[in-house]
This record gives structure tokens, C-alpha cells and sequence, in this order.
């Protein structure tokens, strides 16, 4: 018979970031390109219409500049834009 046991640590214990609350716009819209392909296209090749028009009647809460560093990037795939955008933001 074997007897299984769950080990618990506290979080704090591991090196995880948590996602910061002013990030989470960013992330709604790196998940909205992820699951729709349309939404994908819009946002690599229309920027600035892929954040008016939001994806599912939902707009993303984003800060000035991240808007202004998405709508400047050009990028041919969502992973290039990923990292672009990332580059940007470390940069502030």
C-alpha cells in the first residue's frame, strides 16, 4: 500500500513573480491574440483598431504608454510583438 503525503511550503519560499495588477491589461491582450486568430491579425497589422475595438466587446485597460509602444511596433508574428514589447517596457 503506498501512502502519499503533500509537502506544502509557503509562496513566498519560491522565486515566482506575481503578475502586477497594472500588467494585467496587457495580458487580457496577449491572451485575446492568442486564442483568436482574427483578433491576432487585427492587432499585428491595425494596432491602433485591434485596442479601440477591444476583442468580445471588451476593451483593454491600458496605460498611455503601452498603448503608444503597441501601436509603434511592427512586428510580423504575436511572439515578435511579445518581445518587442517586452524590450520596450524593461526599457522604462
Amino acid at each position: 500500500m503506498a501512502m502519499l503525503t503533500l509537502d506544502t511550503y509557503p509562496l513566498s519560499s519560491f522565486d515566482f513573480r506575481k503578475p502586477t495588477a497594472e500588467r494585467s491589461g496587457l495580458h487580457r491582450l496577449f491572451a485575446a491574440a492568442i486564442v483568436s486568430n482574427q483578433f491576432r491579425a487585427r492587432l499585428l497589422s491595425k494596432p491602433e483598431e485591434a485596442l479601440a475595438t477591444g476583442y468580445l466587446g471588451q476593451t483593454f485597460i491600458l496605460t498611455d504608454q503601452e498603448k503608444t509602444i503597441i501601436k509603434s511596433i511592427q512586428a510580423d508574428t504575436l511572439t515578435d510583438l511579445a518581445q518587442k514589447v517586452n524590450r520596450a517596457l524593461k526599457g522604462i
